[in-house]
């Protein structure tokens, strides 16, 4: 009888030490431990000194300025050291210029920003409870309330240095990437450039990218050909002359075939030859279906149909696919008559 009573009482002493866990308190390892609240806060010397709040945001425009004199010297460096075709040395100083005047004016702006979030910046430390719910009309409102004390605190709207230096900084950073890519464009009329290529009378249609000239004997019904002209190895820019002048090779059956009269004697015995290129953005025309004689675009899905002239059936593309007129030469290699017709390529560029 007296083990019990003593069980009772150890009992009653360990329900009367157990922490009340609803005050905020927490069991680790059977210690008990208090939240202890925010550390105490310890004002900085912007806070303190008035000359030192405007020598912090004098420095923060000052770095702003600074991006824009970056941003500035990187356009200025991109002119006066232009790169020379085959000249490695002034590739390697505009890369250096270019490169340096970026860098600075993005650092710049990545400085100033830090450093007017440490020095200027409302510094205080705060917790803030989870939102059951989001979207709500108070929610809205608490998220307006949030952008005003954003701009009160960071002192955006009343520091006029700092807000027009940052403007100016972030306007004026992405110019000479304007410039670098505006430089990029070919100085003629796209429609000129793309209205020629280098496929002429009797060159010869060679295998892509072998460059093993074609006879029309090689080509059966149904066969796909990827095709470039001989003479691109002699061409000085042989990419660009590639992209303009890459052909796709095929034959039907000529009963298959709807020719109109002024093409009579474009195709050497249902071998037919059309430009790769899309005429709507350009993509490589690659896809050909041998039953429907349809060509089919893989960008946007735009479909030609090689026995009707490669006239648009389906997509966003407006014109048919150029086509190169094509004959056979004394060896019974397939060659062309002459170049194609008419422009290649997107017909935006035609547009004036």
């Amino acid at each position: 009888m007296a083990k019990k009573d003593s069980g009772n009482a150890e009992s009653e002493l360990a329900t009367k030490n157990r922490p009340d866990l609803s005050a905020g308190t927490a069991v680790i390892a059977s210690e008990v431990f208090q939240n202890p609240g925010m550390p105490p806060h310890h004002p900085r010397a912007t806070d303190l000194d008035p000359k030192k709040e405007k020598v912090a945001a004098r420095r923060v425009g000052g770095l702003f300025l600074f991006s824009i004199l970056a941003s500035v010297f990187a356009i200025v460096a991109y002119v006066i050291f232009p790169i020379t075709p085959g000249d490695l040395s002034s590739v390697r100083l505009n890369n250096l210029f270019l490169g340096v005047g970026i860098s600075l004016a993005l650092l710049a702006i990545g400085i100033a920003a830090i450093y007017w979030a440490k020095n200027l910046m409302k510094d205080g430390e705060w917790s803030e409870p989870r939102h059951p719910t989001r979207g709500s009309e108070d929610t809205r409102a608490a998220a307006a309330e949030v952008f005003r004390l954003g701009n009160e605190e960071s002192g955006f709207g009343r520091r006029t240095l700092i807000r027009r230096s940052l403007i100016g900084a972030v306007a004026v950073a992405p110019l000479p990437a304007v410039v670098m890519l505006r430089d990029l464009a070919p100085a003629a009329n796209p429609a000129e450039l793309m209205s020629k290529t280098i496929w002429a009378k009797g060159v010869r249609l060679t295998r892509d990218p072998d460059g093993t000239p074609i006879k029309a004997s090689d080509v059966t019904v149904g066969s796909v050909f990827h095709v470039i002209p001989e003479n691109l190895e002699d061409s000085e820019h042989k990419l660009e002359e590639k992209a303009k002048a890459a052909v796709i090779l095929l034959r039907l059956d000529p009963q298959d075939m709807h020719v109109s009269a002024e093409r009579k004697d474009w195709n050497y015995q249902g071998i037919v030859a059309y430009s790769k290129i899309c005429t709507h953005v350009g993509c490589p025309v690659a896809l050909a279906e041998q039953h429907t004689h349809h060509l089919l675009c893989p960008c946007h899905q735009s479909q030609f149909d090689i026995s009707h002239e490669a006239k648009v059936i389906f997509g966003p593309a407006k014109r048919p696919l150029p086509q190169l007129p094509i004959s056979v030469d004394a060896d019974g290699y397939l060659v062309a008559q002459s170049d194609f017709h008419e422009p290649v390529g997107p017909s935006f560029w035609e547009r004036p």
